[in-house]
C-alpha cells in the first residue's frame, strides 16, 4: 500500500528527514513538500513551537489528498539548567485526519552570541548563517550540522522528531484503544 505523506514546508532537509522517518516504517512512501504558513512567529519560543508544528501539519494534509500531514518546527525553549537558559528543540507534528500526535528531536544548545542576537530579536536561521557565512543553512545541514561538524544534520533531526511522533500511529492498539 502506497502512503502519501504532504510535509508542511518546501524545506529540502524537512522534506528528507520525513521521507527518512516515513520509510523505516512503510514500503511504499510518496512525500512531498506544500508551502503553509505556520501561524506563529518566525523565531517561534516554547509552546509557540509545538504549535507551529501542529499547525503545519494540519495544514499539509488538507492541502490535498494525503494519508498524514507532517509539520515540523524548531524552536527555543527555556531551560533553566541550560548554560545560556535555553535549549533548540525540533519539534515534529503528524495528523491523519483525525489524531495529532507529537515528537520531539534532541535538543542542543546555541553559541552565547547567537542566542542574545535572537533574544535581541533577530531569527536563529539568519544568525547562524551571519556567524559561518553559509547561506540557506537550514535548507542544507542546518545549524546542528554546523555546530557537530556535520556528524547530525537537519534532516537528521527532523527524522528522530519525526518518528517520535509517528509511535502511537506505529502502536494504534496500545493508543487508541476506544
Amino acid at each position: 500500500m502506497k502512503i502519501k505523506v504532504s510535509v508542511g514546508s518546501k524545506n529540502p532537509a524537512k522534506i528528507c528527514g520525513v521521507k527518512s522517518a516515513f520509510s523505516k516504517f512503510f514500503d511504499d512512501v510518496s512525500v512531498e513538500g506544500v508551502d503553509v504558513n505556520s501561524g506563529v512567529s518566525n523565531q517561534p519560543f516554547d509552546n509557540e513551537t509545538i504549535r507551529g508544528a501542529i499547525n503545519r501539519a494540519i495544514k499539509a494534509y488538507k492541502s490535498g489528498n494525503y494519508d498524514f500531514g507532517v509539520g515540523v518546527e524548531a524552536g527555543l525553549f527555556r531551560c533553566y539548567f541550560a548554560y545560556t537558559g535555553y535549549i533548540d528543540i525540533q519539534v515534529a507534528a503528524v495528523y491523519n485526519g483525525d489524531r495529532v500526535c507529537i515528537g520531539f528531536g534532541p535538543g542542543f544548545e546555541y553559541p552565547e552570541k547567537v542566542l542574545r542576537a535572537v533574544l535581541g530579536g533577530s531569527e536563529v536561521g539568519k544568525v547562524m548563517e551571519h556567524f559561518t557565512g553559509i547561506k540557506d543553512l537550514g535548507k542544507k545541514q542546518g545549524a546542528i550540522g554546523y555546530l557537530t561538524k556535520n556528524k547530525i544534520d537537519r534532516a537528521k533531526l527532523t527524522e528522530i522528531a519525526v518518528t517520535m511522533a509517528l509511535i502511537p500511529f506505529l502502536n494504534y492498539e496500545f493508543y487508541f484503544h476506544e
